[in-house]
């Protein structure tokens, strides 16, 4: 039996064939590892893109600061509460003009002028001198909180001005209704319309979700 010849062109054709195939399958494996592995890029896109959207849950806080930052100023005249020790109410009680009269805030004392800060941040709604107050700053915040800043000497802000809190808004004082404390800072605290006890609010923590401005 005579062996038939594979004519000169046949080979490479099967080669080709082969090398086709190959390249073939290497391609489709590629794609397919490519479905189940998204590229870095796509990734880091999506986590950031998460990330961007979510919203805090935290509720922040905030503390009322005193009136002031010397470390040295003391209490000379408290509020007055009817619910409060004899001994307390007669510390709350300014007699002026051959008259008794229930302090509406409290007295901040030092011998020597001290700087006066707002005790959160607002916006200056008043600003007057009068003849037996003193100078006088009314800051409306938020929280439907008024403070009241009297007995200053100097003011540095003027009506419409928007404060931070901690800002200087002036410098302590005399005044003609508390001479005898000399200088010193009368302030008193409204929440709600209502005239209180600065000494519950100040240093005390007040909620961001409670803003009702």
């Amino acid at each position: 039996m005579k062996r038939k010849k594979l004519k000169s062109f046949v080979l490479p054709t099967v080669f080709t064939t082969i090398l086709v195939a190959v390249l073939v399958t290497a391609v489709v494996i590629k794609n397919k590892d490519n479905t189940l592995a998204p590229d870095d890029n796509v990734l880091n896109y999506v986590s950031k893109t998460i990330l961007d959207n979510d919203i805090p849950v935290m509720n922040e806080q905030q503390k009322i600061i005193n009136p002031y930052t010397d470390a040295s100023v003391a209490i000379g005249k408290y509020f007055y509460d009817y619910k409060a020790t004899a001994e307390k109410q007669e510390k709350s009680i300014i007699f002026h003009d051959e008259t008794y009269i229930q302090n509406s805030g409290i007295d901040f004392t030092n011998q020597n002028t001290f700087d006066v800060v707002s005790v959160l941040e607002g916006t200056i709604t008043n600003v007057k001198e009068d003849e037996t107050l003193g100078k006088i700053v009314e800051i409306k915040h938020s929280n439907d909180y008024i403070s009241i800043y009297q007995s200053l000497s100097e003011v540095s802000v003027k009506k419409g001005d928007t404060v931070t809190q901690g800002q200087v808004i002036g410098k302590s004082g005399t005044n003609e209704l508390d001479k005898e404390l000399g200088n010193h800072l009368h302030f008193e605290f409204y929440a709600n319309g209502q005239i209180v006890d600065p000494t519950l609010y100040l240093n005390k923590e007040i909620s961001a979700s409670d803003n009702k401005e």
